[in-house]
């Protein structure tokens, strides 16, 4: 009986802590929302498919590259992008192999590429994948496709709250309108 009873326990515990993980992992997400920096970064839009994970929209972004003075960059190395906002949108501050003691907000964005001739430095963001609902995900691909073509009057750009390095990719939005409640808005009609 008594071994019942520690099994139980055992049991009972190993459950909490099932459930603490995940809910530790919402509660960061949400104190980065809540918390962090919003910054709206302008996009260029691809649409691929994970077979684990489920259809995402894959975003990338305008700024993607920064010329440098700096010239010592290691292959496959990180790159801290210390960020601004300038009239709404992201933009880059400065770049930098280490972590600096600056007050802007950062996020470490993995090192593509750097050109030794004109000194730039490309690197992709780490928010680069919008995951939605299967059935929603292809028109929303489509919606941001045709938006990026006629991009005079229209304006795709991703919504990412940014803390201390981390950070929470929260909404597509055009036009600032979440693509969410578009898709939504196009399917009732």
């Amino acid at each position: 009986m008594k071994s019942k009873k520690i099994i139980f326990t055992l049991f009972l515990l190993l459950a909490v802590v099932q459930l603490l993980a995940p809910a530790k992992m919402i509660y960061n997400q949400e104190q980065i929302i809540k918390t962090g920096k919003a910054y709206k970064f302008l996009t260029q839009p691809l649409d691929p498919n994970d077979p684990l994970r489920g259809k995402y929209v894959r975003l990338n972004y305008q700024i993607n590259r920064f010329k440098t003075s700096d010239t010592i960059w290691k292959k496959n190395h990180h790159a801290y992008v210390y960020l601004n906002d300038s009239i709404g949108f992201a933009k880059i501050d400065t770049v930098s192999h280490k972590k600096l003691n600056l007050p802007n907000d950062y996020v470490i964005a993995d090192k593509y590429w750097f050109n030794q001739n004109n000194n730039t430095l490309r690197f992709n963001l780490p928010f680069g994948r919008f995951y939605m609902e299967e059935s929603k995900a292809k028109p929303a691909e489509d919606l941001v496709r045709r938006n990026n073509r006629e991009a005079i009057n229209n304006t795709t750009c991703a919504l990412v709250y940014i803390k201390e390095g981390k950070f929470v990719l929260k909404d597509v939005l055009i036009n600032d309108e979440s693509i969410t409640d578009i898709i939504r808005k196009n399917s009732n009609n």
